[in-house]
């Protein structure tokens, strides 16, 4: 039985510088060149597309982070838009608070600077408010955009202001939309503006005596 050679430190240095001096290791292309063979591979048989230096590589690399740029630039304003587009309703089916509770809610979100929290229930507080005069139906789930809609019917004054209410809400709780301290104000003003109007009668009443 034949005793193992065990190398001390040194001599096993020696050993390995001996084992790589073979020509044998110094034969295998580079990384870059075995990246350019794929790459060669990839496009074998395209005609006109030389693959084989490092300028025409960088070249294509640069076309495709062109076409990568390009493509989020156009399609990430598109699902942001789907995603409010598909925004959930204004107010859930389990949230019961009334205008006055929706109010209080805002208004404790503002006095901590969260903006988010108080545009969104001051919004809610408007919608809540509406339904709760009988100007609109209540309906759970029902968004933002079919809330101003349907409310701009009977508030034709207030229906441009209305829209860009909802606008604001989907972009804040559904969208990248970061509010100031001057759009929670903007809604409060149109909540209270709002709360003073008289609605007018809806479509097919108007005219046939009935006050609204």
């Amino acid at each position: 039985m034949t005793v193992p050679v065990v190398p001390d430190a040194e001599q096993a240095r020696r050993w390995l510088e001996q084992e790589l001096a073979d020509p044998v290791y110094h034969q295998q292309p580079s990384l870059l060149q075995r990246f350019l063979d794929w790459l060669g591979r990839l496009f074998e048989g395209a005609d006109g597309l030389p693959i084989g230096n490092v300028g025409t590589l960088l070249a294509i690399l640069a076309g495709l982070a062109v076409l990568v740029t390009v493509a989020f630039l156009v399609t990430g304003p598109v699902r942001r838009s789907r995603r409010v587009a598909g925004a959930r309703g204004v107010l859930d089916a389990d949230d019961r608070r009334t205008a006055a509770e929706l109010r209080a809610a805002a208004d404790a979100a503002a006095a901590r600077g969260d903006w988010a929290g108080a545009v969104a229930d001051r919004f809610r507080a408007v919608v809540r408010s509406l339904e709760e005069r009988a100007v609109l139906e209540e309906q759970p789930g029902r968004t933002a955009h079919e809330a101003v809609e349907a409310a701009g019917l009977r508030l034709p004054a207030h229906a441009v202001d209305l829209r860009a209410a909802g606008r604001l809400f989907d972009d804040v709780v559904y969208g990248e939309r970061t509010p100031r301290a001057e759009d929670d104000a903007t809604l409060r003003e149109l909540d209270a503006r709002v709360a003073a109007t008289r609605p007018t009668l809806p479509a097919g009443l108007a005219g046939a005596g009935v006050d609204a």
